[in-house]
């Protein structure tokens, strides 16, 4: 509003040529309160070309008051509550659930302060309100890329499919290509135990993060071999064993693995779920040799995601990330190749005299049903097998059903990747105790480095 428009909503501006116009306040003006100067004073005009010395000074008119405007007026401000100690410590656990009224959480906040024993019970209930609610994982769910490429696949099939026995191997690399992609330089060189079993005894190698990706890479170099890629290893080692293989990589290492080996391991996976892909499914039959023994492609691509996996956790443990099991069908099928390699470690355990020959002085020819236990996995992934005891030619057979072992998945898992001792297996077990030791042994043994 301009100086005019004030004057005219007051009434009518004085003539300042009139020198018998009233000077100073007029009726409807009040007073100053502070005089001149003083803080409620307004400022001032500037002076203007047409003030002439005998003009009176002008004097602004009254602000407009918020009653005279017909706006709404301010809430006025609530009254403090004045509770008693009484009811103040009932409202405690309202207060530590965010439950109350604002006026009841300044009353309950202004007590806190002054009332020992109040702050420290409002403390221990805090506290137990974060044990109610607490917090949530910030890592994805590790089943979500599975089912993002199964909606995609679903819209639009792939133009060169990967087979069905290559996706655990590739989903577990991608998983830990994203876990070496969130640590720095330094967690390369963290140590890392690995760990697994030989004889009746549980053995480990000390190395870093970098060295356990360096195994990796020589070992997934036997199935490159198999598929007629290049093998990371340059120089040539004793025995082409995984073990053997890994340290000829880090003897002939000029320096101890770093990041850098991350690139060479992200590649070979790379080239190895693309050329199964173009071989097709019936490259699933090809032995790759494993020195000691020998796997066809489809089982050694689900043995190389195991390992995958379970290293991938290693690493984890050592930079101390989060870090989940695989998903249920791809956990599925690694159970599933443990349970199947179950007879022939149980044979070879009892060639080497580590094993209870069975009640049979012979064992039962193949084809012909045997001794069996029931091995009965829990959980996601799980299922149930029938393990023949005396033959891995012998058929399993319920009727000959001796003992019956019941496993967590993971749990499994963690037996036959040899971090969990066969002791301390937290099995339910039921039936005969000497094959139950002879199998939960033979799981520890298809540990290897």
């Amino acid at each position: 509003m301009t100086g005019t428009e004030a004057h005219d909503s007051y009434g009518e501006k004085p003539d300042p040529e009139d020198h018998n116009a009233p000077v100073g306040p007029q009726k409807d003006t009040p007073p100053p309160e502070n005089g001149p100067g003083g803080p409620s004073d307004p400022e001032p005009p500037e002076p203007s070309s047409s003030h002439t010395p005998d003009e009176p000074p002008r004097i602004p008119m009254p602000r407009t008051s918020v009653e005279d405007t017909g706006l709404p007026l301010p809430e006025p401000a609530p009254a403090p509550l004045f509770l008693e100690h009484r009811v103040l410590k009932s409202l405690l656990g309202a207060w530590a659930l965010a439950a109350c009224s604002p006026e009841e959480t300044a009353a309950v906040e202004d007590h806190l302060g002054t009332c020992g024993a109040c702050a420290d019970e409002a403390l221990r209930l805090r506290d137990a309100v974060g044990l109610l609610h607490p917090p949530e994982s910030l890592d994805l769910d590790p089943t979500l890329r599975t089912r993002v490429l199964e909606s995609c696949l679903d819209r639009r099939p792939p133009r060169i499919p990967v087979p069905e026995w290559a996706t655990p191997y590739d989903a577990e690399t991608a998983r830990l290509d994203a876990l070496l992609q969130d640590i720095g330089d330094a967690e390369w060189h963290a140590p890392v135990r690995l760990r697994w079993f030989e004889g009746d005894e549980q053995t480990s190698r000390r190395t870093t993060v970098a060295g356990v990706i360096a195994h990796l890479l020589t070992v997934d170099g036997l199935v490159a071999l198999t598929l007629g890629l290049d093998d990371p290893l340059e120089a040539q080692a004793d025995t082409p064993t995984p073990a053997a293989r890994t340290e000829a990589f880090w003897t002939t290492s000029h320096f101890p693995p770093t990041r850098s080996v991350r690139a060479p391991w992200r590649e070979q996976a790379h080239n190895l779920v693309r050329t199964v892909a173009f071989a097709g499914g019936g490259s699933g039959r090809l032995p790759v040799s494993y020195g000691a023994f020998e796997l066809p492609l489809r089982d050694s691509m689900l043995d190389r995601a195991f390992e995958t996996w379970v290293h991938a956790g290693d690493i984890a443990e050592a930079v101390d990330y989060p870090y989940e099991p695989p998903s249920p069908r791809h956990l599925h099928a690694m159970i599933d190749l443990g349970a199947r390699m179950l007879p022939t470690a149980l044979a070879a355990r009892r060639q080497a005299g580590l094993a209870t020959p069975g009640q049979t002085r012979h064992l039962v020819p193949a084809g012909t049903p045997g001794r069996s236990l029931r091995l009965e996995i829990e959980g996601l992934g799980g299922g149930e097998w029938l393990i023949p005891l005396d033959s891995p030619g012998a058929l399993p057979s319920p009727d000959h059903e001796v003992a019956h072992i019941a496993l967590d998945g993971v749990e499994f898992c963690q037996l036959a990747a040899g971090h969990v001792p066969p002791e301390e297996a937290a099995a339910g077990q039921v039936g005969d105790r000497e094959a139950i030791r002879d199998v939960l042994f033979a799981a520890a043994s298809l540990s290897r480095m």
